[in-house]
């Protein structure tokens, strides 16, 4: 058992790291408070590789590993996690759906874009009545020789507005259930393809979500991954490597809501000291640091595990559920710790506190994940 990351692992790390200071903590409040989406960002991380970090150089990737991927993506959830998102989405579902199980032809039309940051994509699986039960999906792509037509909704959809490739899955055969079930590639500007209003939501605010709508939308057969009725199989494959990008975004609001906590508490002083050296605050940031450290080791479990060609499926999903926890509860206490100051936008954490519900929800709700684990365990 090796601990230690390597030289090019501290070297990536530390390249996101400054980039997440430098480039985007200015402005992250204001983009919170007016749900931008960060353009001009999303532009500078396809510079650096962050928008196809695992996919082949000869795709236009970075050829990086899991365990590089969770420490980009930590680094900048410390800082913007609406930020982090699109590039979770956008490396873990997007890139990785076409690289695992696209064919030549569509690496070489899409993937190649997408990984440089050319295009951002999104992923389409969540509908109204199909979120957690990703077998009820209404969106129906009807074969109709060498094309399908679609028609449905999706809701939730991360980058729904800005992306230029959409992964979409939807029910072709409802008599065969999940094995009627079909993923298609679809593009901003097909015709019937409409983009409902930006989602106003709680956290993660500079993150585009939107509503998508289908109506008699001709996909050619070209564009459909994988044989037809693996769609299903697609889905979930693919959302096990995308629980790993947000164990590490939930990972990395822990983080940075911690790492403001412990530098306020060694500035803000009450009753003729730090507040740092009071019991009830130091032992706060003991049980933080702790749990923050537990949930990194999960983290980079999972990651190993995606590296190594292991099975991910359980320890991506103990990943998750226990990351989104500590997130959820230790950006509180970093509030808590923070006192009034912790309740106004100009010291951060409260924004880390709203984006840390989200993951918590997506991507498989935490109720979702101790399903996955404790099928794991069952099978043996």
């Amino acid at each position: 058992m090796d601990f230690s990351l390597t030289e090019e692992h501290i070297m990536i790390r530390d390249a996101a790291r400054d980039f997440a200071q430098t480039e985007l903590l200015p402005g992250v409040i204001e983009r919170d408070n007016a749900q931008k989406f960060p353009e001009s960002l999303v532009r500078k991380m396809g510079e650096l590789g962050f928008l196809g970090i695992m996919v082949d150089p000869k795709y236009g990737g970075s050829g990086m590993d899991a365990i590089s991927y969770v420490l980009i993506m930590e680094e900048l959830s410390k800082i913007d996690a609406s930020a982090s998102v699109m590039v979770s989405v956008n490396n873990s579902l997007v890139c990785y759906g076409l690289e695992a199980y696209g064919n030549e032809e569509q690496k070489q039309k899409y993937l190649t874009k997408l990984a440089t940051g050319e295009c951002i994509g999104a992923f389409c699986l969540s509908e109204p009545e199909a979120g957690s039960d990703a077998t009820s999906q209404k969106t129906t792509a009807i074969d109709k020789g060498d094309h399908y037509i679609l028609n449905g909704t999706k809701n939730w959809i991360t980058n729904g507005g800005r992306a230029e490739v959409y992964l979409v899955i939807a029910q072709t055969d409802k008599h065969k259930g999940s094995h009627g079930i079909n993923a298609f590639i679809l593009e901003k500007g097909m015709p019937g393809f409409d983009i409902g209003p930006k989602e106003d939501k709680l956290g993660i605010r500079g993150s585009d979500t939107h509503t998508l709508q289908f109506n008699d939308v001709k996909v050619p057969k070209s564009n459909r991954i994988g044989e037809d009725g693996f769609g299903f199989r697609f889905a979930m494959k693919t959302l096990s490597g995308g629980r790993i990008g947000i164990a590490a975004q939930a990972l990395g609001i822990a983080a940075g809501a911690y790492e403001l906590a412990l530098k306020y508490s060694k500035e803000r002083k009450a009753f003729g000291t730090e507040i740092c050296n009071h019991q009830a605050i130091a032992f706060k940031l003991a049980d933080m640091h702790t749990e923050i450290e537990a949930a990194r080791m999960l983290v980079m479990k999972a990651a190993w595990d995606k590296d190594q060609g292991n099975n991910y499926d359980m320890s991506s999903a103990m990943a998750k559920l226990y990351a989104s926890k500590v997130a959820m509860e230790h950006t509180v206490e970093a509030v808590q710790i923070h006192g009034g100051n912790g309740f106004v936008k100009e010291y951060h954490v409260e924004r880390l506190m709203r984006d840390a519900k989200i993951t918590q929800i997506y991507e498989g709700t935490s109720e979702i994940q101790k399903i996955v684990i404790s099928r794991g365990l069952i099978k043996g």
